[in-house]
């Protein structure tokens, strides 16, 4: 029986997540579809993704009131509900996450986010992000932490304290590297603390698409300069995988990787196709590589599987074309700085504005089950 193309994905090393979850996920049979018939080991999620779930139907209505007979904190009630959900999936993919790789690395994760109204305060994110793997008490249960500023503070102290860490919303080559090295000192932390890191483990979410629509953008507003167009996103994401080479090896890595650390692998996320005019899946058959983790959207991962093309490792492919292109955006006056600095800041207010409406609708839903 030949294989479909999201197994040959997985063949060569690349892992493949869904990017959301909520009840109907768990409870229709519909995850546990994914992981037997589209190789999905793996699911994150974000506040925008549980407002959806939670604002939509009534799956999560009985839950509610059962909290809300001890509970009435909008954000609390909401803590509850998600911590439920992650626990639930956690569980389905333990056996995924105990068939650990020889070299110790595993699937089988499931995230769950800080608030993202912290991402300006380290201290407050650092204590959520323990929080929050308290709550959910599961070995394969992945805190996320923005990758802002604050935030690779917040990593690196919560690496070395064990937490098992999915940094999420990386746009920049720089903000990159200092995400893989404060893993790094989180692991040698956590070591000299007596720890051990084959315990714990990280990946680093580089968003991909939202860096295509805002050169886009740009461009459009430049008028010309149409060979850059769909570009820069797979161009960026290349160079991430060489800073991934270049940080987890070497002797300092080494004496980690021999107490069992893994590295933290390169995850990319916002992998739909934004535009219609690009390829629907763009954004996974340029960004096939070893050690790597693409999570998708359930549209995305049909798609693959209808008309994927998996030709090889194309994350190794035009390396040196992808340098030339960041270069060429310089020198057409579209700041790359700029660019990666704006995603991060619109990514932290979508998501914050996400968890205040997400907030706002568990406040509406309470108030009407109470008068119910």
């Amino acid at each position: 029986m030949s294989k479909t193309p999201l197994q040959e994905l997985s063949d060569r090393g690349q892992s493949v997540w869904i990017d959301y979850l909520s009840r109907d996920l768990l409870e229709g049979g519909t995850l546990e579809r994914l992981m037997r018939e589209d190789a999905v080991a793996g699911v994150t999620s974000n506040p925008t993704i549980f407002q959806k779930a939670m604002s939509s139907g009534d799956a999560y209505d009985e839950q509610m009131r059962d909290v809300l007979e001890r509970e009435q904190d909008p954000k609390e009630v909401f803590l509850q509900l998600a911590i439920s959900d992650v626990k639930r999936a956690c569980d389905l993919l333990r056996p995924v996450w105990d068939e650990a790789s020889p070299d110790g690395g595993r699937d089988g994760w499931v995230s769950i986010e800080v608030d993202p109204n912290l991402a300006g305060d380290a201290d407050a994110t650092l204590a959520e992000a323990i929080r929050l793997n308290q709550a959910v008490d599961k070995p394969n249960a992945f805190v996320k932490i923005p990758a802002t500023e604050p935030g690779v503070q917040a990593i690196e102290d919560s690496i070395a304290r064990g937490l098992p860490i999915n940094v999420t919303l990386i746009f920049s080559l720089d903000r990159h590297r200092k995400v893989a090295e404060a893993y790094v000192r989180g692991l040698e932390r956590l070591i000299d603390d007596g720890g051990d890191p084959a315990s714990i483990a990280s990946v680093a979410s580089f968003f991909v698409s939202r860096v295509d629509t805002e050169v886009d953008r740009r461009l459009d507003e430049m008028g010309g300069h149409d060979d850059l167009k769909g570009k820069i996103a797979v161009a960026n994401a290349k160079l991430a995988y060489v800073t991934y080479k270049e940080v987890f090896q070497g002797e300092r890595w080494e004496r980690l990787q021999a107490r069992g650390a893994t590295p933290q692998r390169c995850l990319w996320a916002s992998t739909s196709t934004k535009n219609p005019d690009y390829r629907d899946v763009l954004y996974v058959e340029e960004l096939i590589g070893p050690n790597t983790i693409n999570t998708m959207p359930e549209e995305t991962i049909e798609a693959f599987q209808d008309h994927g093309q998996v030709r090889g490792d194309t994350l190794e492919e035009g390396v040196d074309e992808a340098r030339a292109l960041l270069d060429k955006l310089e020198e057409i006056g579209i700041s790359y700085e700029d660019v990666t600095d704006t995603l991060e800041r619109e990514g932290v207010e979508k998501f914050a504005a996400s968890f205040r409406e997400l907030m706002d609708g568990v406040g509406k839903k309470r108030d009407a089950l109470v008068t119910a």
